[in-house]
């Protein structure tokens, strides 16, 4: 992803990480006696976040959210509709990653119906291992969407750090056991994600998995078993997806349902265990080709245990009706020899292959305040509007 330099502000040291604490401590529990209950009730694994009363806080204060209520200190990434940035919560300390989209180009490339989708998703959620909408708002340019920080970067760039780049088939084990709970939820309110690959598995500070990016998922009002497209839609998100994580239905145009993401779980943990997919070809043309086509084989010399290929072998079969999880959907991969280690009631508390770095908030600061402003990307760049601290940002896309 890309990494542009940090956007410039200029705080005074009001904004330190002491007075942050304090200002906390003396805004919400001395001026707001008010529960995070009272505010969002549908969601109680976060029942316990200070950024909901800190969020809380705010609005009682100012109103409703807006751009100028952040600062922003990294670029994380950009992807198809939008890009995500690092902010923080002006004098309150809190940690929150900001997914910009601009208006006019959503309308333009008739993006909007995705972006939408991708909100009423988030808002559903309250899992573990799924991300927290903390909230949305919209200014006359951009609409942006509010959630959690995770620390430890994404699994794909994680994996490049391992010897041979590739997992331990413990440490896959543990992050596939993850992943697959955040699918069987999914499922389970009827949304398919479609978009499962190591750069949408995010690492928290505690060193567990929170999928990311919703704009390709599928919304049901049933149970997803299938789900008949349009040949032409079909074919047209064959090449908004990842090439190497398409499964054959989708290429070849047919309806498709739940099934796809058991198909992209396969391709998924081949490349945890081995940091390679299966089916890449020279292009893209030949990409699509290998998966229709040409039948899974696994590196020579592979030290992967017998479990693991037999899980992948059941989980890469190119006819979804008679694929692992088309019956009875993750609970006949959770049942798998590969998963007979995992005590799935209690896999919050397994303790996690690395836990990244603690974020260092000062040298953020310290950084933000020494850079100048991000470099224009073209001059249709659009333009935050300015800001508390009487500096313009400037977002970029792509």
């Amino acid at each position: 992803m890309d990494k542009p330099n940090q956007t410039q502000s200029s705080e005074s040291n009001d904004d330190s990480p002491s007075v942050i604490s304090s200002s906390v401590s003396i805004g919400l529990c001395s001026g707001n006696d008010i529960s995070f209950r009272s505010f969002c009730p549908s969601k109680p694994h976060k029942g316990n976040d200070i950024r909901w009363d800190a969020i809380q806080f705010v609005k009682s204060k100012d109103g409703d959210l807006g751009l100028g209520h952040f600062r922003l200190l990294k670029k994380l990434g950009c992807g198809d509709i939008g890009s995500v940035y690092l902010a923080e919560l002006r004098n309150m300390g809190c940690l929150f990653a900001i997914k910009v989209m601009d208006k006019g180009m959503l309308a333009g490339r008739k993006k909007l119906v995705r972006a939408q989708t991708e909100k009423d998703i988030l808002g559903l959620l309250d899992h573990p291992f799924l991300p927290t909408l903390y909230s949305h708002f919209k200014t006359e340019k951009f609409s942006c969407l509010l959630m959690e920080f995770c620390s430890g970067g994404d699994l794909h760039t994680l994996r490049q750090r391992q010897p041979g780049k590739h997992f331990t088939e413990q440490a896959a084990r543990f992050y596939a056991s993850e992943v697959l709970l955040a699918m069987e939820y999914l499922h389970m309110l009827g949304v398919v994600y479609r978009d499962l690959k190591p750069e949408n598995v995010l690492v928290r500070e505690d060193g567990h998995i929170m999928l990311s990016d919703f704009d390709l998922s599928l919304r049901c009002n049933v149970n997803p078993t299938l789900v008949q497209s349009k040949p032409t839609n079909a074919r047209s998100m064959s090449f908004v997806g990842t090439h190497e994580y398409l499964a054959p239905e989708i290429i070849r145009g047919d309806g498709h349902g739940s099934a796809v993401d058991w198909w992209t779980f396969g391709i998924f943990l081949y490349e945890l265990l081995h940091g390679k997919t299966p089916f890449k070809g020279n292009g893209n043309r030949e990409t699509l080709f290998n998966v229709v086509g040409q039948p899974l084989k696994f590196p020579s010399g592979s030290n992967v245990s017998f479990a693991a290929k037999d899980l992948i072998r059941g989980l890469l079969v190119k006819d979804p009706q008679k694929r692992l999880g088309s019956k009875r959907g993750a609970t006949e991969i959770k049942q798998h020899p590969f998963f007979e280690s995992v005590n799935w009631a209690l896999i919050r508390g397994t303790q996690p292959p690395e836990i990244p770095k603690p974020v260092d908030l000062e040298f953020l600061n310290n950084n933000t305040t020494s850079k100048s402003p991000m470099p224009p990307n073209n001059k249709e760049t659009p333009y935050l509007d300015r800001s508390s601290s009487g500096l313009y940002l400037e977002f970029e896309f792509f």
